[in-house]
């Protein structure tokens, strides 16, 4: 995700042709929420983000803010992926034909998007759809996309992802861990990237999500309505002045999301300059079987997401605060012990972290 230098002209443009979004730095509370977008803007590589909670908190307006905050993408103009125009690995098949008959491709900027998905989507409305005589004859050119494509490059949202059927959440799930969408049809096989920040949102008084699946989501938060009188009076303030005078009200927080999106920018430049040592490293494999944690994925997420917590703090060492950090992000929905035990809650989080830091110690001090 590259930052380009018109694109504070572009947004000044847009928002005399768009509906202004409320600004993602004057949003109340919701600090961890907050940070857990912004860690994934930096690296959408973490995976997957699940915010739970009730409803009326926000959620979907702090990810459309996320959105409005981040700079245009560079695509091939015309690609239906948003393919980038140097990117030749993470290139569909028709862009990648083009190159090789020495065409030239052309390029367009196109606004960061929240791509959402409907609770009626059905799987060929999601993955795309395949005619089999015209694919065997044309090729990925008579493939219908779904909103899998739409999403390459993008955010895709998917609001109460836990009154979704499995099998399109696991299609969702699985794009997101390869990077591609395969999309299969009586023996013929057509794929194309699919690359997004995916984020979606429950509340679990409306029915649970299957382990199997809660364990795809690398990072999880829980959000609650803000209960500090003083804090909901400001939330009220903020959003009266927003309705009244949305261009204004922008304006007024222009400072506080240029310093947002320059952390954004930094924390990108210097994400893979960002070192963890062997002692970190031992320290998270013994956390996570203190906790006993079901299989090795939540030790890999605590891992990258303790990189980006550090780069986007504009450090290149990972520290302890940033591991403890990352593990109550990617802990706190799993379930454990072969899913007879339940996640794990911040205070056991912590009185593990506090027994395996002591252990590590101890064994790379002997």
């Amino acid at each position: 995700m590259k930052f380009d230098n018109g694109f504070k002209m572009r947004e000044k443009a847009s928002l005399i042709q768009e509906r202004p979004i409320f600004p993602f730095a004057a949003f109340v509370d919701q600090e961890e929420l907050k940070q857990a977008l912004i860690l994934l803007a930096i690296n959408p590589k973490i995976g997957g983000l699940l915010i739970m909670g009730e409803k009326g908190t926000g959620k979907s307006a702090l990810v459309r803010a996320l959105a409005d905050l981040l700079p245009p993408i560079k695509v091939v103009k015309g690609c239906p992926f948003n393919d980038e125009p140097e990117d030749i690995v993470n290139m569909c098949d028709i862009c990648k034909e083009r190159l090789s008959n020495g065409e030239k491709l052309e390029y367009e900027f196109r606004k960061m998007q929240v791509v959402t998905l409907p609770l009626s989507a059905s799987i060929d409305a999601v993955v795309g759809t395949l005619d089999i005589e015209k694919v065997l004859k044309e090729g990925l050119k008579a493939f219908q996309p779904g909103l899998l494509a739409r999403a390459n490059r993008q955010i895709l949202y998917i609001d109460e992802v836990n009154l979704l059927p499995d099998h399109i959440v696991d299609a969702i799930l699985d794009a997101a861990a390869l990077g591609w969408n395969y999309v299969e049809r009586e023996g013929v096989s057509i794929s194309h990237p699919s690359r997004f920040i995916l984020i979606g949102t429950m509340n679990p008084e409306e029915g649970e999500l299957r382990p199997q699946l809660l364990d795809r989501f690398a990072i999880s938060v829980k959000v609650r309505g803000v209960s500090d009188e003083e804090l909901r009076a400001e939330i009220i303030r903020r959003n009266m002045e927003f309705i009244e005078d949305p261009i204004g009200f922008r304006e007024k927080w222009k400072e506080e999301q240029e310093k947002t999106r320059d952390r954004i920018k930094r924390g990108i430049e210097i994400l893979n300059k960002v070192q963890i040592s062997d002692e970190y490293i031992f320290l998270i494999a013994e956390l996570c079987k203190t906790l006993r944690v079901d299989g090795h994925r939540p030790d890999i997420v605590i891992a990258i997401t303790a990189k980006t917590i550090a780069a986007s703090e504009g450090r290149t060492d990972v520290t302890q605060e940033d591991i403890i950090r990352a593990a109550r992000l990617a802990l706190r929905h799993r379930t454990r012990n072969l899913g007879s035990l339940g996640p794990p809650t911040i205070s056991e989080i912590d009185k593990a972290f506090e027994q395996s830091v002591k252990k590590i110690r101890k064994f790379f001090r002997e």
